[in-house]
């Protein structure tokens, strides 16, 4: 037991223990036993409501109220002579003094629980509630109030007051119906409360029988009343009675066999009653019929109402699952229907697939909630930029697509696909301010006997193609498009066991220092020989390692492959020789590995290759994929020893403020401005920027590209660290650039320039 509702189930046990002592103790102690029992019940009750805050604690008061009023009239009932005598006189009016406002009170305090709890708003619970209240009120019309107003030696006073008490039990009966029936959590405290109305209800029922003849014993009676009184205190005492006066969560439930059960009686009931008991005269017919006719309307309106709510939920659950929550556009599902439905025509269909580009960016700096805001005014934007019968669709993430068909070929989708592309260039307005944001985009248009996914699957295979070739673009799915996907696949799946047959292999490219013109150390890069495809570039495969996730072990392999090379290069050379130094590329896909430090660390210890040793390339374009992420990853990796290398400098976001950021301690200028120096001055100027940026920084500086003596002689004048390139020599396997090592070393003046394939 909750140790919180002892005091409840204490009360209700004592209080079981004094019913039993009233039923059956001595006569003399029935009224003691009742007044105690009544005032231990007030008293919980004050006592439950003393614990709410204060807020909640207007309905309890009421029933505080109600009590009070009750026991005053039992009081009176007692000690007025002549109150409770059979047939009732004059004198029985004066405990229906506190009785009737006692009733008031109640029914107020459960009204304002069913408001409180927003039990109100339920309309199939208020009106199976009523249709139970008609069919109580048809019954009390019969049994209780009709023979009382038809009762001429009763004084009208007296029949209308024992005509209210059945009308007012319909009422707080059809409350007590409503907060049971409403959807919401259903406590202990709630069934407390309904025991007790329900208790009163069949009190007053037998105490107005006892008045027309039926005699019901009085302590029976009594023992109603009291246990009315017991339960309403201990549901003041439960933990659970704060649920009774505070907005409860909606709980949607089915009817259940007692609901059923109840509103199969109200059903039946003109009828059972129309036999039981014959309307005596004919205005007891007439109101028996006005109350019959007015149940089956509502019977009526509550089905009609149960259809209609039943197909509103149907078409929201339709919509539910067909549209996506966050913009209102149909999703994929329903984006599929429909294709395969205007497929049946036979019309040209197309496809434009858009996906936002870095839109990972947007959430990383401003959260998920502004990009929500950037998903709705994208789609918005693209609804007000197409036709009326275009399907614009959400299909997940942060992908779109328009589609739309027509009878007859069509060159619309291409200045469509442009039209949405120079839509983005426009900022969108957020909560945060203006955003920027790229689109690329996949075009696919097609007739014939082919399918929904088939043109989806086509079209986001255009879209990646047009983020490959730079994002902010279009690209139309062809035959030539479809060939290289049929390669790309072809590769994948060969790629996927490489390294289980022994296909993979380390080529070495020397790295030199542009001072002595002596390798420092060599850049291992992956190389793939297929026993078909033969040599596959590094520019095919490598992406689809990345995509796949196979660059994760194929990169630790070409790692602690490196590593061991070197330390084998290490012990070959003369203790004189100055170190060498191997560096490794990593792939953003390895940054996001939550064991690439681990890795690294275990790669070290198994090889022997000191930290220092080693670096590690990273480009600025992978960084920014996931810069928090990234930078915590490669402050763990510095503090091994590993020096980091960054990677194409000049091609992504380069700027002083990411030089600062990275924990880098070279820095890569790409080939692509290493070509032009010497011979373009745009291409001298940021390459002299780069050079003074990082030694300003503490940085070394690796000029990649380095083809010609040009470019060595203007990169050394200008105070280039470092220098790789065909002018030094190709990427080779370890065993030619070993015996370029060897020749080095036996040479009294080693010149590498002198001495290159």
């Amino acid at each position: 037991m909750h140790r919180a509702a002892r005091g409840s189930v204490g009360l209700l046990g004592c209080g079981a223990v004094g019913l039993g002592l009233y039923v059956a103790g001595p006569a003399v102690l029935a009224a003691p036993l009742f007044l105690l029992t009544a005032v231990a019940s007030i008293a919980a009750t004050v006592v439950g409501t003393l614990r709410l805050r204060r807020g909640s604690r207007r309905p309890w008061w009421a029933i505080v109220g109600a009590e009070t009023a009750f026991l005053g009239g039992a009081v009176l009932r007692l000690v007025v002579p002549g109150a409770g005598a059979t047939p009732p006189g004059p004198v029985a009016l004066v405990p229906d003094v506190l009785v009737v406002p006692g009733y008031a009170l109640l029914a107020y305090g459960l009204l304002d629980m069913l408001r409180r709890r927003r039990a109100v708003q339920d309309e199939p619970a208020r009106a199976d509630a009523a249709l139970l209240g008609l069919g109580a009120a048809l019954a009390a019309w019969t049994f209780l109030i009709a023979p009382r107003l038809d009762a001429a030696t009763v004084p009208a006073a007296i029949q209308l007051t024992a005509a209210l008490f059945p009308m007012v039990d319909v009422l707080l009966l059809v409350i007590v119906t409503q907060l049971i029936f409403a959807d919401g959590v259903r406590k202990p405290a709630l069934w407390l409360v309904g025991a007790a109305t329900s208790a009163m209800f069949l009190g007053d029922l037998l105490y107005a029988l006892r008045e027309d003849g039926l005699h019901a014993s009085l302590p029976v009676l009594d023992l109603l009343f009291l246990a009315a009184f017991l339960t309403i205190g201990a549901a003041a005492l439960h933990p659970t009675m704060r649920t009774l006066a505070e907005p409860q969560p909606a709980v949607l439930r089915d009817l259940g066999a007692a609901r059923t059960a109840g509103l199969a009686a109200v059903l039946v009931a003109p009828n059972v009653l129309a036999l039981l008991a014959p309307p005596p005269t004919w205005w007891n017919a007439l109101v028996r019929l006005m109350v019959s006719v007015l149940l089956a309307v509502m019977i009526i309106v509550r089905l009609v109402k149960a259809n209609n709510s039943r197909a509103r939920a149907e078409r929201a659950a339709r919509h539910r699952a067909t549209h996506d929550p966050l913009t209102g556009l149909p999703n994929r599902e329903q984006l599929a229907e429909t294709i395969d439905g205007w497929l049946h025509s036979d019309p040209e269909v197309s496809l434009l697939f858009i996906d936002l580009d870095r839109f990972k960016g947007v959430n990383d700096t401003w959260g998920h909630e502004v990009g929500d805001e950037l998903l709705r005014a994208v789609a918005g934007r693209l609804r007000n930029a197409v036709r009326d019968d275009d399907l614009v669709c959400r299909t997940g993430g942060d992908e779109f697509v328009v589609a739309f068909a027509t009878p007859e070929p069509s060159s619309r989708a291409e200045p469509l696909a442009r039209r949405l592309l120079a839509l983005f260039s426009h900022p969108f307005a957020l909560s945060v301010g203006t955003v920027v944001v790229t689109a690329s985009i996949g075009v696919v248009s097609r007739r014939g006997d082919t399918g929904a996914l088939s043109l989806i699957r086509d079209a986001d295979t255009a879209m990646y193609q047009a983020k490959d070739t730079g994002r902010n673009r279009y690209a139309y799915f062809d035959a030539a498009l479809r060939e290289r996907v049929r390669t790309r696949v072809s590769l994948e799946q060969a790629l996927r066991g490489a390294l289980a047959r022994g296909e993979l292999s380390v080529a070495y490219q020397p790295i030199i220092d542009l001072h002595t013109d002596g390798p420092v150390g060599f850049e291992a890069l992956m190389r793939w020989d297929h026993p078909v495809l033969g040599r596959v570039s590094p520019l095919e495969f490598i992406p689809i390692a990345e995509d796949t996730g196979l660059i994760v072990p194929y990169g630790a392999w070409l790692l602690e492959e490196a590593a061991a090379q070197l330390v084998r290069w290490q012990h070959e050379r003369p203790p004189t020789g100055a170190p060498l130094h191997i560096s490794v590329n990593l792939s953003v896909r390895q940054l996001q590995d939550s064991a690439l430090v681990d890795t690294i660390r275990g790669v070290l210890d198994r090889t022997g290759l000191p930290a220092s040793g080693l670096w590690l390339e990273i480009t600025e374009s992978g960084v920014i994929e996931d810069p928090e992420g990234s930078l915590a990853a490669l402050h763990a990796i510095r503090e091994l020893g590993v020096t980091l290398c960054l990677d194409d400098f000049g091609t992504g976001y380069s700027s002083l403020t990411y030089l600062r950021r990275f924990p880098a301690g070279i820095v890569k200028i790409d080939r692509a401005f290493v070509d032009g120096v010497g011979q373009d001055c745009d291409d001298e100027a940021i390459v002299r920027t780069v050079i003074a940026m990082a030694h300003a920084l503490g940085q070394q500086v690796v000029a990649e590209g380095v083809e010609t003596a040009l470019h060595r002689d203007w990169l050394r004048a200008h105070g280039c660290d470092l220098a790789q390139g065909w002018f030094y020599g190709a990427a080779r396997p370890a065993a030619a650039q070993s015996a370029l090592l060897r020749e080095l070393a036996a040479a009294p003046h080693p010149l590498i320039t002198e001495r290159r394939a």
